[in-house]
């Protein structure tokens, strides 16, 4: 079981350049996508998925490039795209069963594998209402059912937390990492603590170019020495984010305790701090905007 995205290139036709030389290889397990709005990470995905053809590269599972052969990546994916909509009037149960039966599966199996699914997903008791009724958390578990149905090895996600409140979040990630172990998985979402709880690897898109790709504790060493709290004036703080990268900040009275990225020490009393993810994401994200201004 392999997904290899090979120098992977995106162009549109009015010149926007989506994706530029995108290599990642992937077995099971979950891959983290993070980057900001913009960076490629849902043309990536809908690439990877069948939905859009890249301009260059191309991306194979199991040795079989998807472009050419695209029903060997659609027979085994599983897909939740972000703006993923649902028909208000359907009940969950009738949603699912048009999804099932649009995929080719075999009804007697699908009822069971339906009533499994709005168990992991906490939709038992709502299974018979109006989709039109629902939450935009509880509309989003539904979305998170069908592209479980057919039980895939290949699962893309994108914003799959997107409106769910934090005990759904907990239960969406046991779900992730539960499943991880026996397909591929890439998740998309701009929540840190997401992809750090569950993914194997983190890759850092901006600007459609790959910055990073690793798991996450090695992300996060890159920047060790380089992460300092330090305790400043409230009147102080604008200056120390316009020479640093600041991460975290928190108010008390009239002082700022923060946390920033720095080679040496900002100020007389600052001390090195562990760094985090989120650290090193917004490291790297800083680093690709220096490279593009020089």
């Amino acid at each position: 079981m392999r997904l290899r995205i090979e120098n992977l290139s995106k162009r549109y036709s009015r010149g926007v350049q989506a994706l530029t030389d995108v290599s990642i290889d992937l077995g099971p397990g979950v891959l983290g996508l993070l980057g900001p709005n913009g960076a490629g990470k849902s043309t990536l995905m809908r690439i990877v998925a069948g939905i859009t053809r890249a301009t260059g590269g191309r991306v194979t599972w199991d040795g079989d490039d998807i472009a050419k052969e695209p029903d060997r990546v659609r027979e085994v994916l599983g897909y939740l795209p972000q703006d993923f909509g649902v028909y208000p009037n359907l009940s969950p149960v009738e949603f699912l069963e048009y999804i099932a039966a649009a995929k080719g599966l075999d009804s007697g199996a699908a009822r069971g594998r339906i009533d499994t699914l709005l168990e992991l997903v906490n939709l038992t008791e709502a299974r018979h209402r109006a989709l039109g009724g629902f939450s935009g958390g509880m509309r989003q578990r539904v979305g998170i059912a069908q592209a479980l149905l057919n039980d895939p090895r290949l699962l893309i996600v994108d914003e799959p937390t997107a409106g769910l409140d934090p005990e759904e979040r907990v239960r969406f990630r046991q779900l992730l990492s539960d499943l991880s172990g026996e397909r591929v998985v890439i998740l998309s979402t701009h929540i840190v603590s997401d992809v750090e709880a569950v993914a194997d690897r983190i890759a850092i898109l901006a600007r459609g170019r790959l910055l990073a790709c690793a798991p996450s504790q090695q992300l996060a060493a890159t920047l060790a020495g380089r992460v300092w709290e330090c305790t400043v004036p409230a009147v102080g703080l604008s200056l120390l984010r316009s020479r640093f990268v600041v991460s975290t900040t928190v108010r008390r009275g009239e002082q700022v305790s923060v946390r920033l990225l720095a080679a040496d020490a900002p100020t007389p009393d600052a001390r090195r701090a562990e760094p985090t993810l989120e650290e090193a994401y917004l490291a790297h994200l800083s680093w690709a905007r220096e490279a593009v201004a020089t």
